[in-house]
């Protein structure tokens, strides 16, 4: 931001300088011409008088010498009355410009080698035309141009140093207040609960300050709330896991054994308990934003190659189809992948070893249909299996895994629908929207089971 802001002052100020500094300078050069050209006709209306007197050669030579300009000026009377032409001094326009001026009786001036001459038409006493001729050279006309220039530049130089001085004690203003923000975002992070930040800097800044200590305060208020809670539910623990503890080198058919076996189910249901309970009070998952999302093929592969292990050691036949080409979707990368792995777990744990199961992306142009099935027993009551997820309080199984896939499932607007596969078992399709709206009703089974090409993991 401070190398940015010092960027556009320079560029700004460059061009200020250029807008204002390249038109005086011009102005500046067409001044010193005028200026030349100005004394080059003073020099010339001082010969005036002594031509409209004489045009004896003599006494011009001693007036143009007179004038200091010897060198530099000319006089050429034309021919009249049987007398010959008159040059005096050194002429170096052509005969022809000179003619002109004589003929249109105005000043003009004409480029010759080295810089300019001026041409003054002047009235003799008989009447003919007298050209007077000037010579400016170049260096007269652009006298004092070089260090106008010069000085302009220098102006400019010290105004875009300036500006970068200003601009950079202005970034600095900025960047601090921003880099200190950062640092305690990276200390929070760390796990150091007493980073804060100072509230100072602009006002944007200053209120992100503010709510980063907000957030800051909360988040120790929730670590806090979340202790108290463990130490709770851990409390509640105790007394059943001493039993448990006490009775396991009594097991039998006798009472010991039934009070082993209340415990266990007493902990079974306290266990329940604190998935519930922890599943309620996690914060919803943000929305994805613009962007955002992971390649639901390259997370399933990945995830495949970690479950194969397993399967290969259980002696399951796995499938992989549509997870050839990348497939966006608006979910988060952890969130897809604790989906993948509560679904995959549920296989393992709740179909017999050598079970097959199947893993398919489909990109259905709206939306895209992940399906893991499995050739085990399938579900009986797919209806109070979700339902478990939502925290019915049923014994038994929680329902966290796909609770945990509905709740993905749900934030794009999609949803979960449990169904029997190919294989014979279980399938769970996880309809995912891509543009956020409700979930179209279609039957889906077709398309779906037309890709039968797929990638064998062993």
């Amino acid at each position: 931001m401070r190398w940015a802001l010092v960027k556009v002052c320079v560029a700004v100020t460059a061009m200020v300088v250029v807008a204002f500094a390249v038109p005086l300078g011009l102005v500046i050069k067409e001044m010193a011409r005028d200026r030349a050209f100005s004394n080059a006709e003073r020099e010339a209306a001082a010969i005036a008088p002594a031509l409209s007197i004489t045009t004896d050669r003599d006494q011009l030579e001693r007036v143009v010498a007179s004038a200091g300009s010897d060198d530099g000026m000319a006089v050429h009377i034309p021919a009249s009355d049987g007398k010959a032409a008159v040059d005096i001094g050194r002429r170096r326009a052509a005969a022809e410009d000179i003619a002109t001026t004589r003929k249109l009786g105005r000043a003009s001036t004409t480029e010759v080698p080295g810089g300019s001459t001026l041409l003054q038409p002047t009235a003799l006493s008989s009447g003919e035309i007298a050209v007077v001729e000037v010579y400016v050279p170049e260096s007269e006309v652009s006298n004092g141009v070089g260090t106008a220039w010069a000085v302009l530049a220098a102006v400019g130089v010290a105004l875009i140093i300036g500006s970068v001085a200003v601009a950079d004690r202005l970034g600095v203003r900025m960047v601090q207040p921003a880099q200190r923000l950062v640092e305690g975002a990276h200390e929070l992070g760390e796990g150091k609960l007493g980073a804060r930040v100072p509230e100072e800097g602009p006002t944007e800044l200053r209120l992100a300050a503010v709510a980063f200590n907000s957030m800051a305060d909360q988040v120790v208020q929730l670590l806090a709330n979340e202790r108290e809670l463990a130490a709770d539910l851990s409390h509640r623990l105790r007394t059943p896991l001493t039993v448990l503890r006490l009775n396991t080198a009594s097991l039998g058919d006798g009472p010991a054994a039934e009070q082993t076996r209340a415990a266990v189910a007493q902990l079974e249901r306290e266990v329940d308990t604190i998935i519930r309970t922890a599943r309620e009070a996690k914060p919803q998952t943000a929305a994805i934003g613009v962007g955002a999302g992971c390649d639901a093929s390259e997370v399933v592969r990945e995830r495949m190659d970690f479950w194969s292990a397993l399967a290969e050691d259980e002696g399951r036949k796995v499938r992989v189809a549509g997870v050839d080409r990348p497939v966006r979707i608006p979910v988060a990368r952890a969130d897809l992948v604790a989906a993948l792995d509560a679904l995959l777990g549920n296989v393992f744990r709740h179909t017999p070893e050598g079970t097959a199961f199947a893993v398919d992306v489909h990109n259905a142009g709206d939306a895209v249909i992940v399906l893991v099935s499995d050739a085990g027993p399938g579900i009986v009551d797919p209806e109070a299996a979700m339902a478990r997820g939502r925290g019915s309080g049923s014994d038994g199984s929680t329902g966290l895994g796909l609770d945990i896939v509905r709740r993905l499932a749900e934030s794009t607007g999609g949803d979960v629908r449990i169904g029997s596969s190919v294989l014979g078992g279980t399938e769970v399709r996880i309809w995912i929207q891509l543009d956020g709206r409700a979930p179209v009703r279609r039957g889906h089974r077709g398309s779906v089971r037309r890709r039968r090409r797929g990638v064998g993991v062993s």
